[in-house]
């Protein structure tokens, strides 16, 4: 499908031509919006000068979140096979446990998914509105065409809980009867049957609104009604399809407004509400252009038809839908609809076993094995196990289960997410640091990698492996038995992860670091503070899950908090998966505050060297020194100098016929830092 804003340029050529084709009934609604909106109640959150404003005129809605799979399961969110249909979800769970247990199932997923904690959540975090999708069989039978009380009230809580935490809500009617478009995420059987079969599809959607605008009509907690989420007419109606889209849209806003003129209407644009096409002029005062963006450039060309849109008819614009990408695309989105003064929406707080949400809850291995059978990769399960297995994982949908994923909050929330670092986890040495587990921060910022967002029209972001965290870092599940669940893998040369991490005691430490290379290894370079404690050589070990130690040792570190950089060389191709730093020799070294300045360790030469090489010494001021030769366990072999040195250049030699080949490291240490260089000694 193309979602293109070149295809909207291209359709709304003769535009005036096109508008000829507007039914009179239709303008003539622009007349009764006007008179509408004039007689709306005050308190009502409504648009202003392009904007949407609260009961008090102030800007509003800037930063909100969906609850998408809550009343609108989607099978991507639970890991479930097949379309993804919920149509298609619960009668592959009747077939395998029966009709009460699927029913029961759904009862506590429901009963799970959002509660009040949820709610309470989202405000510490700092949304300021909720947009609550809804399949319509939540309030509405299809079958008697009558209402069902037991969904208002549900909505009634929902509202309340909202209520208490200062959060307001657009309802969004995400699956209509009929289908408004033909793949999953409405529900659908194949068919867009709203616009195939109008009748009595898109009446339903007419006597759906109508209640809902009853019922709502003196309700200033709500913001607005989201009339149609992501309608497609089907391709072959092309320009009467765009029509069609606007006589159901003048339907809705003629039914609504008889009944309810304070509350704003959102309308989605055709195509995944990215196409909008016909829909303008505005038809109604208070009324939002609502449009979605996923998979593409973060920038202003992709929005600019858009801010068009809304400077030729004064409509607010509001992102009713982004998300599923990496943290790096999240943070340029969200700042680009910022920068706009376009309010946006995020999707969705929470999914099983994710990476792209602020909560991700576990992914039971009973209910994997469920899953699996329904994808043709496992035999069919006991009744017992399989509901033992689905009730349990409706039950782990409860927040206390969920685990939070810092940098999805960070990249949304952190206006320094993309010039400050912060770290990810406490990192203390003696001890060790997992790969996985650098700081919090945009690409540039903690880490740089060759692919950190999706924008080429398909699902993903820029995590190769999906697993664990959600930037351009590539992560997967892994087996070392002497290392952490998860590495670090997909390594590209000069992609670089940075760690901050507090020495408690100043010393001597060696390195011992985890990796794992099915053919060729690579190169590897540590660093702190700037200056290169390691170069390690990365070995083949037959298999990217065969893991090996390589090790580096005379690392001098004090105590205080400092920043290491893991630095990937020309060649890249390996995984990595934990380092680990192990006290040697303690010193009586004190930790100094402020920059390590004084000295420099310039030149270690000849290297490699054969029979002895030379270290040049920069002082910048007079202190202590220590020169040291260590192997690559830590063990110190060789003192080049011991005492005190005046401002200035300085040399000193070593003598390595003695030493047997292979890497060696040069440590200087004074009160203002440390200073490490490799050196390959061959005979």
């Amino acid at each position: 499908m193309d979602h293109t804003p070149d295809r909207v340029s291209a359709m709304k050529t003769n535009r005036l031509g096109k508008m000829l084709a507007i039914p009179a009934f239709l303008l003539s609604l622009i007349f009764f919006a006007r008179l509408g909106h004039a007689q709306a109640a005050e308190g009502f959150y409504h648009t202003s000068n392009g904007i949407v404003v609260d009961g008090n005129g102030d800007k509003a809605m800037m930063r909100g979140v969906g609850l998408g799979g809550w009343l609108m399961p989607e099978g991507y969110m639970i890991h479930f096979p097949g379309s993804g249909a919920l149509r298609d979800m619960n009668q592959r769970i009747v077939d395998l446990i029966g009709e009460e247990d699927a029913a029961y199932f759904w009862a506590l997923y429901r009963a799970h998914y959002v509660r009040e904690k949820d709610v309470k959540m989202l405000a510490e975090w700092g949304y300021d509105h909720v947009r609550l999708p809804f399949h319509y069989n939540v309030i509405y039978d299809i079958e008697t065409r009558s209402f069902k009380e037991e969904g208002f009230a549900l909505f009634d809580t929902f509202l309340s809980w909202c209520k208490t935490y200062g959060l307001d809500v657009v309802l969004d009617l995400h699956a209509t009867p009929g289908a408004q478009n033909s793949g999953p995420i409405s529900d659908s059987d194949g068919q867009a049957r709203l616009w195939t079969e109008p009748v009595p599809y898109q009446d339903m959607t007419v006597e759906i609104w109508e209640e809902i605008a009853r019922r709502y009509v003196n309700e200033p907690a709500i913001i607005g009604y989201d009339l149609i989420n992501e309608p497609v007419t089907p391709d072959e109606q092309l320009v009467n399809g765009q029509q069609d889209l606007r006589n159901l849209y003048g339907r809705l806003r003629d039914a609504i407004r008889l009944i309810d003129p304070n509350h704003i209407l959102f309308i989605e644009g055709n195509y995944y509400a990215t196409h909008f096409y016909l829909l303008d002029p505005a038809f109604d005062d208070n009324m939002v252009y609502a449009f979605h963006k996923y998979w593409n450039a973060p920038n202003v060309g992709t929005i600019q038809y858009l801010l068009d849109l809304r400077a030729n008819t004064g409509v607010p614009l509001w992102l009713g839908e982004t998300g599923e990408n990496s943290n790096s695309w999240f943070f340029a989105v969200s700042r680009l609809a910022e920068a706009n003064d376009i309010g946006w929406n995020w999707w969705t707080h929470k999914k099983i076993d994710s990476v792209t949400s602020p909560l991700s809850t576990p992914l039971l291995k009973e209910y994997r094995a469920v899953l699996d059978y329904f994808d043709g990769r496992a035999p069919k399960p006991s009744v017992d196990f399989a509901k033992e297995a689905l009730f349990a994982q409706a039950l782990a949908l409860h927040i206390d289960q969920a685990t939070l994923q810092q940098g999805v909050l960070a990249s949304l929330f952190n206006d320094n997410f993309g010039t400050e670092r912060a770290p990810y986890k406490n990192h203390v040495v003696p001890g060790s640091i997992n790969a996985v587990d650098y700081d919090l921060g945009n690409q540039g910022v903690t880490y740089s990698d060759v692919d950190i967002w999706r924008v080429d029209g398909s699902p993903g972001g820029g995590n190769t492996g999906g697993k664990y965290r959600n930037d351009g870092v590539d992560i997967e599940a892994s087996t070392d038995p002497e290392g952490f669940e998860y590495n670090v893998g997909w390594l590209s040369p000069f992609e670089w992860m940075e760690y901050t991490f507090d020495v408690t005691i100043s010393g001597t430490y060696s390195l011992e670091t985890r990796v794992a290379s099915q053919s060729g290894g690579g190169n590897l370079e540590m660093m702190v503070d700037g200056q290169r404690i390691a170069s390690l050589s990365v070995p083949q070990t037959g298999d990217w899950q065969s893991w090996t130690s390589v090790h580096a040792g005379g690392i001098m570190l004090t105590q205080g908090r400092h920043v290491l950089r893991v630095y990937v060389g020309r060649k890249g191709s390996y995984n990595l998966n934990r380092m680990t730093f192990t006290l040697v020799e303690a010193t009586d070294v004190e930790p100094v505050s402020g920059p390590q300045i004084g000295f420099e360790l310039q030149d270690v030469y000849p290297n490699p060297s054969r029979l002895g090489f030379q270290v040049e010494l920069e002082m910048g001021k007079g202190g202590q020194v220590d020169v040291q030769l260590f192997d690559t366990l830590g063990k110190k072999v060789a003192v080049l100098y011991s005492g005190f040195l005046l401002p200035g250049s300085h040399q000193f030699s070593q003598n390595t016929q003695h030493l047997k080949p292979g890497l060696y490291f040069v440590s200087a240490t004074s009160l203002s830092g440390s200073h490490s260089a490799p050196v390959m000694i061959l005979h």
